[in-house]
């Protein structure tokens, strides 16, 4: 069972283009009391939004140094829905917030480079890592593949958000080419659940196998039970979902952009393809399913790099950072909020 004895819960509001993500209200007077019970010497921002300037208030007005969090490209996102008026305002309030942070955390160069382009001065990274032992070939589940009818198919995996700005158009149009090509061989699995959901029941191939969100074991399975996995955003600060499959055992194939650039090295432990460039997403595809050493080459080498991206080396780097702002602000002992 969870231990929630540290979790505090507030109201929050429906966010419009993402209803089922939520915006929280927090209740100021509570965040103080519970801050003041607690008394951190470091508060650690997760949310550039309502939470996050609570916390960065509290931060400021009691002299306790904060750290930001940049994990979501917000000003690329309005380049999809029609909304790139917003583009400089978002920037303008990032720097706002950001900059009044002790220092701010991406989980990639890409993201760094991107902070520092538009104003963001004092970042860092935070990587992100994996449990092998939460994500492993082993979770492989041939009953699970006979109930989804794909025992005898190479199946393809999207996990994630089911949204616009993901590009599953890109990878709608790339399947349904190969699928042309390979008929009953093939398969995809879409897992996640997202405003994008009924337009992709509507253009993808009918057979297209929706699981809606899974996490836990189920979602372990699933990823060990497809054979490839392709993530078409070219939006990604890191891409988790990538080291999720390299730990799986697949063969993964990114864009060639952001975080994701980072993690896949062409051709070694994964295939890259330009970002929302169809063709060169289906060549890949296809590249995969035929060239059978190819593919044992990127899964073993994939395997392997996810080995090394554990959460202990990355958890420690963190704590390194705790200390150095720490020292800076004459503190000995930590306590995070």
């Amino acid at each position: 069972m969870n231990d929630d004895t540290n979790i505090e819960r507030f109201y929050s509001l429906k966010f419009f283009i993402y209803p089922k993500n939520r915006l929280a209200l927090p209740n100021v007077f509570r965040v103080t009391q519970k801050l003041d019970e607690f008394k951190p010497d470091i508060i650690h921002i997760m949310t550039e939004f309502s939470m996050g300037v609570a916390g960065l208030n509290y931060g400021k007005k009691n002299n306790i140094p904060t750290i930001s969090n940049y994990t979501t490209n917000f000003s690329q996102y309005t380049e999809y829905y029609n909304l790139e008026i917003f583009k400089k305002p978002i920037w303008s309030y990032m720097r706002w917030f950001h900059n009044q942070n002790d220092i701010t955390l991406c989980p990639s160069k890409e993201a760094l480079k991107l902070l520092h382009s538009n104003g963001i001065r004092n970042a860092g990274i935070f990587s992100r890592g994996i449990y092998s032992d939460r994500f492993n070939p082993a979770f492989r589940d041939e009953a699970l593949r006979r109930q989804l009818n794909i025992e005898d198919k190479i199946t393809f995996l999207y996990v994630g958000r089911v949204s616009f700005e993901k590009e599953l158009d890109v990878l709608c149009k790339s399947y349904r080419n190969i699928k042309e090509i390979y008929g009953d061989k093939i398969a995809l699995v879409i897992t996640g659940d997202g405003p994008y959901l009924d337009k992709c029941k509507e253009t993808f191939p009918e057979d297209t196998i929706y699981t809606g969100f899974l996490k836990g074991t189920e979602l372990a399975k699933m990823y060990a039970s497809c054979d490839i996995f392709v993530c078409p955003s070219s939006t990604e600060t890191f891409g988790n979902v990538i080291l999720e499959a390299m730990a799986s055992g697949l063969g993964v194939i990114g864009a060639g952009a952001g975080g994701i650039k980072e993690i896949i090295d062409d051709r070694y432990n994964g295939l890259k393809f330009i970002p929302k460039y169809t063709d060169g997403l289906e060549e890949c595809m296809i590249e995969l399913i035929e060239d059978k050493n190819l593919k044992e080459h990127v899964v073993n080498n994939g395997l392997a790099y996810a080995k090394n991206r554990t959460w202990n080396k990355i958890i420690d780097d963190l704590i390194n950072i705790y200390s150095e702002i720490l020292d800076r602000n004459n503190s000995k002992d930590i306590k995070i909020a």
